[in-house]
């Protein structure tokens, strides 16, 4: 059996590699990003299965299905909860939550020897108004608005209007577009399975920025970087280091 990686986390691509190799199954090659896959998949003979992270660098990975006409297997990896998967379920072999469980992935890859000769009896790509029926599904899993409470008053934010999210003390703050503070429910670490990952990126452990409301990017101390926002100017804002190459990636 051999096998191709779309993954655009380094890491996570090399430990499944590793896992794979372990199952006897050689990996023929690790693609990165939406536009890497495109050109190799136009230009190489595909593989038997297909792992495939379905947010990536440069975009989701179903659009690599709008030019290309894919006829491997597919076994889909996500860091998303299960909720916005279960439209991909019926066109796919599997799907593995990130991290990836040695179980399940030695299940996911029996399912696939068992299904195997359908599959090559089919030899069908999903069709093109599947993936877009997909694409809306996953763009529409992300939280819209945001409920707060001001006084004795409830009022809803739309995502739109944020400008970051940030944390501070042991509590989560919503931060608008219009200069205004508001506590949340959620953690940050709760805000990743919620918010459009293309808009909102993570640069430290206190902050979530919202790409549109970035003003500023300044070069600072130790190879990170300092972001100045729109109107946030509570206190500074930092790209850390490990995070610096991911941010510039999500920038484009």
């Amino acid at each position: 059996m051999n096998v191709v990686i779309v993954e655009d986390e380094k890491p996570a691509a090399r430990r499944l590699e590793r896992m794979l190799n372990v199952e006897g199954i050689v990996v023929v090659k690790t693609l990165h990003s939406v536009a890497k896959a495109k050109e190799w998949f136009s230009e190489n003979k595909q593989p038997e299965l297909i792992f495939l992270d379905i947010q990536l660098s440069d975009g989701l990975s179903f659009e690599i299905f709008e030019d290309i006409k894919i006829t491997s297997s597919i076994i889909f990896t996500t860091a998303y909860d299960q909720y916005a998967l279960k439209a991909f379920k019926l066109n796919s072999i599997d799907y593995l939550l990130k991290p990836i469980d040695k179980d399940e992935l030695q299940n996911a890859i029996k399912k696939y020897i068992h299904l195997k000769p359908t599959e090559e009896k089919q030899q069908a790509s999903i069709p093109m108004k599947q993936i877009q029926q997909l694409l809306a599904s996953y763009q529409n899993s992300y939280k819209e608005r945001f409920t707060v409470k001001v006084g004795q008053h409830i009022r809803s934010i739309k995502t739109e209007d944020v400008e970051c999210f940030y944390s501070e003390n042991k509590a989560s703050f919503i931060y608008t577009k219009t200069g205004r503070s508001y506590p949340i429910d959620n953690s940050l670490e709760q805000l990743a399975e919620l918010l459009n990952p293309l808009v909102f990126f993570r640069v430290s452990r206190k902050y979530y920025i919202h790409i549109d409301s970035i003003k500023d990017i300044i070069a600072y101390s130790n190879s990170r970087l300092k972001i100045k926002m729109n109107t946030y100017q509570e206190d500074e804002i930092i790209v850390s280091r490990e995070r610096v190459k991911e941010f510039k990636i999500w920038l484009g």
